[in-house]
């Protein structure tokens, strides 16, 4: 039996309320019974609890009212509204002001406990995310890169000792993962920090124009060229050159680059001298440069070359604490770019925020809190100023996706549903057991039962 909370009940109705508190009681639990919302509310103010069951049709003051003045005044106590079928667009509109769950009537022993083990996990999240706002700063970094989690922490470890040497460093990961900003944390940390920063984008130059963009050409080299052009690689001399999505060039110019590499030395486009550059060399992809080479697609003595130094970027999903740092900086920068008043989440919106996989890393959340910014009329970001994928992400255990409901042939289990939610909350604690094991309301030795059970038990 898990830890005992102090459970609120409010219905005006007595058979319907004592039937609920004794539930409750038989659960372990130890309820609170109100008939009168306002009774309900003076409680609030003076005692502790962990959970509000409120029915929604009562006389003097509606479920809906009383749900927005407990969801205003003590944001972190959960609230599961009760309701019939028929009102079930009131209990939307309840959840829709601050409620995180329903109970439909008739209701079961079971699916209270299981109501009451939701609310029981959403306080826990709520209350690790008010931890993480109160306690966590980034580690200070020259370009302001954020590495608060341990996976960045990492990063920014590695960084640092590759800039002590003058070593090609690769950088790997998915979109938006933020590589570009690592190559700059990496050039500011260096001694070439006074030197110039040139980044390319190996994708973005039709590959005719890719070697004279690179290694320079003379004037009359090919048809438009008017003038004598310094190639970046020159151009970066006593700086960092960053070749972004470098498996993206092509498979003829990566000799020449290999042996510009090697010579430290570049030959124009049209030009019969070579001119010597002295330009740190970082590169980054998205791609899996392993496989690119055993298809032939990219040149393994070029690999091997750039492959000196290898530092991945972990994806948005894996940084736990990293997201609301940078929601919060993101936030700040667009309202203060914009002049809106807005200076920070809510709650719920930063729970909806750890609880969405962002498929398009930084770049997704930075996008996510202009559009937040721009579109909200408080100072507090809400989960309705989110993009409805991101407020619609699954913020209580058990309750299976609105398309699933509809298809019961794919309806997850039971299992699927607690081994989903024990994989977030060990996402979120960067597989921190005796943390996530707080979270969920288990001990430990609980826990590692279930991972062995769900084969998460190599879990990090």
């Amino acid at each position: 039996m898990g830890v005992t909370q102090r459970i609120l009940i409010v219905d005006d109705e007595q058979d319907v309320r004592h039937m609920l508190g004794r539930m409750v009681s038989h659960l372990g639990h130890e309820p609170a019974e109100y008939g009168e919302p306002a009774e309900a509310l003076e409680a609030l103010g003076s005692q502790e609890f962990d959970l509000v069951i409120t029915d929604l049709r009562m006389p003097h003051m509606d479920g809906l009212e009383l749900t927005r003045r407990i969801s205003e005044d003590h944001p972190d106590v959960p609230i599961v509204v009760l309701t019939a079928y028929p009102s079930m667009d009131s209990a939307i509109d309840a959840m829709r002001v601050g409620a995180s769950d329903f109970l439909s009537k008739p209701f079961s022993i079971e699916t209270v406990q299981h109501a009451i083990e939701r609310a029981s996990h959403q306080r826990s999240l709520r209350s690790e995310i008010r931890r993480l706002e109160r306690t966590i700063r980034p580690h200070p970094s020259p370009n302001g890169m954020v590495a608060a989690s341990a996976a960045m922490a990492n990063v920014l470890d590695l960084l640092r000792r590759a800039a002590e040497s003058e070593a090609t460093v690769l950088l790997t990961g998915e979109t938006g993962s933020g590589k570009e900003i690592a190559a700059r944390e990496l050039h500011a940390m260096s001694k070439r920090a006074n030197g110039p920063f040139v980044a390319l984008n190996c994708a973005a130059i039709p590959e005719h124009l890719l070697e004279s963009e690179l290694f320079g050409h003379v004037k009359g080299s090919f048809t438009g060229a008017t003038r004598d052009h310094t190639g970046l690689m020159v151009q970066a001399s006593g700086g960092t050159l960053f070749l972004d999505e470098i498996a993206e060039m092509p498979l003829p110019l990566q000799p020449k680059l290999l042996r510009a590499l090697q010579e430290r030395a570049v030959r124009p486009v049209g030009g019969e001298k070579q001119i010597s550059f002295d330009t740190r060399i970082v590169a980054a992809t998205n791609r899996d440069l392993d496989a690119e080479v055993a298809s032939g697609r990219f040149r393994e003595d070029l690999y091997f070359r750039i492959n000196v130094v290898r530092v991945a970027m972990p994806p948005l999903r894996r940084r736990g604490q990293d997201i609301l740092i940078l929601a919060q900086q993101f936030l700040e920068r667009q309202a203060n770019k914009s002049g809106k008043s807005v200076v920070g989440l809510t709650a719920a919106a930063a729970e909806k925020l750890m609880l969405y996989p962002w498929p398009g890393n930084v770049r997704e959340l930075q996008n996510c809190m202009e559009r937040a910014v721009a579109l909200t009329q408080h100072d507090h970001i809400k989960v309705s100023d989110l993009p409805k994928e991101i407020a619609e992400a699954e913020p209580v255990l058990g309750e299976p996706e609105p398309e699933l409901a509809r298809t019961p042939d794919r309806v997850p289990t039971l299992d699927e549903i607690e081994r989903r939610h024990i994989v977030r909350v060990l996402n979120l604690t960067e597989g921190n057991k005796t943390r996530a094991a707080r979270m969920l309301g288990l001990d430990r030795k609980t826990l590692y039962r279930r991972l062995k059970r769900y084969g998460l038990d190599g879990a990090a």
